[in-house]
């Protein structure tokens, strides 16, 4: 886990950059035309999510409250009405998410996605754990994730010239 002044920097980092976005900045090209709607692209940029009190090992140790995680959960099913593209292009933006890819052990952060995943599955979709997981192996979803993938990818390659502190 990132030190709290190095979370602390990250967050600053990352308010700044969606005041910049909202500032009504002009894109150069779009990567892919579903960045094009703001609900699809960068949707967490006005929620409040303090990184610094993101505990990720309490988490390991107890689990999570998916009720911690309804921003995520309501703004997938959003995505998800657009197409399974869109869902995964908003997962994969999810701040908290980001840091635990970016700090954790790769085994532990593919347990919490997949914990947010099966969670997710359940409250909208009414499955066990069995189904989410089959559903998350499934040729249809695996595709739409290594593309919102690489989308983001490209788009972040674009958006970040020079050098990141």
């Amino acid at each position: 886990m990132a030190s709290p002044d190095k979370q602390q920097k990250r967050a600053q980092r990352a308010k700044g950059k969606a005041k910049q976005n909202r500032s009504g900045k002009a894109k150069a090209t779009v990567v892919h035309p579903l960045l094009a709607n703001p609900l699809i692209n960068e949707p967490f940029d006005d929620v409040e999510i303090d990184l610094s009190t993101f505990d990720f090992k309490d988490i390991e140790e107890h689990g999570f409250d998916p009720a911690h995680f309804d921003d995520l959960f309501q703004t997938m099913k959003i995505g998800e009405g657009i197409s399974l593209l869109a869902m995964c292009l908003v997962f994969l933006q999810y701040p908290v998410l980001e840091l635990v890819v970016a700090e954790e052990a790769e085994d532990a952060a593919t347990d919490f996605m997949m914990g947010l995943l099966i969670v997710y599955r359940g409250i909208f979709h009414d499955e066990d754990e069995d189904t989410a997981v089959e559903w998350i192996g499934s040729e249809a979803f695996q595709h739409a994730y290594n593309e919102a993938s690489m989308i983001l990818q490209k788009k972040n390659a674009r958006g970040t010239p020079g050098a990141r502190a």
